[in-house]
């Protein structure tokens, strides 16, 4: 933990910024691109700490630490219960994170100078719900958006954008087949709406659980190099 600590770096407190979060630097000091990562319910930032140290050098990483306290070193986005029917979610929490995000990935492009066009949004779990929620609200503010092993919230339909607004967007679905916690179910239903709004996506399955594999990340670094490249 403490080189991964190190290479991610303190966690940042300013009144700069609507969320505390941690970076991992590009070895540039200008960054050519921004990706942010969210982490799932009750963990904290530094979850996604051995993703972010495998992301290209010269690209700059940010994790938000999620606003919402429910123990010591566990937040989340939004408090969810797990019913015989499907997740149950409050939604007026959900609809607060997304705001707050869209609005914390603007000041991180300004801060940094990094144009919306090279910057992308990607999440574990609860974390990948909201990078969804952003991307497909505010498809101006990010060129692109990955789900791991999470859903697209049906909560989100009033918010969409329209298909031109959405049509230079790109994302990335990865789900486990075994997922006991998001039953794969939610990854075709993503698939299926990102058909039906026009958004270019990539979609993988995995012989997993609730998680990310090493196939999993792989495919999303190689899907997220490759985008960068072409902005």
């Amino acid at each position: 933990m403490n080189n991964l600590q190190d290479n991610i770096g303190t966690l940042q407190q300013s009144a700069e910024f609507e969320l505390y979060f941690r970076q991992r630097l590009p070895q540039s000091a200008h960054p050519k691109a921004c990706v942010v990562l969210l982490h799932g319910v009750g963990g904290s930032e530094m979850n996604l700490a051995d993703l972010a140290s495998a992301i290209d050098p010269d690209i700059l990483v940010v994790l938000p630490r999620a606003p919402l306290q429910f123990a010591p070193g566990q937040f989340g986005w939004f408090r969810v219960a797990f019913t015989a029917n499907g997740p149950s979610i409050v939604e007026n929490e959900a609809e607060q994170s997304r705001l707050t995000l869209i609005r914390f990935v603007e000041q991180l492009q300004l801060a940094y100078g990094i144009a919306p066009q090279n910057t992308v949004i990607a999440g574990f779990s609860q974390g990948g719900i909201l990078s969804a929620s952003v991307a497909l609200s505010t498809p101006e503010r990010v060129a692109a958006f990955a789900v791991l092993s999470g859903r697209i919230l049906p909560e989100l339909a009033p918010h969409l954008a329209d298909k031109e607004r959405l049509a230079k967007l790109h994302g990335f679905i990865g789900h486990g087949e075994n997922d006991p916690t998001l039953p794969v179910i939610w990854a075709h239903r993503s698939e299926q709406l990102l058909d039906e709004l026009g958004v270019v996506h990539l979609t993988r399955l995995y012989p997993i659980e609730h998680g990310i594999s090493a196939d999993m990340q792989s495919d999303f670094l190689e899907w997220l190099h490759g985008l960068l490249v072409v902005h």
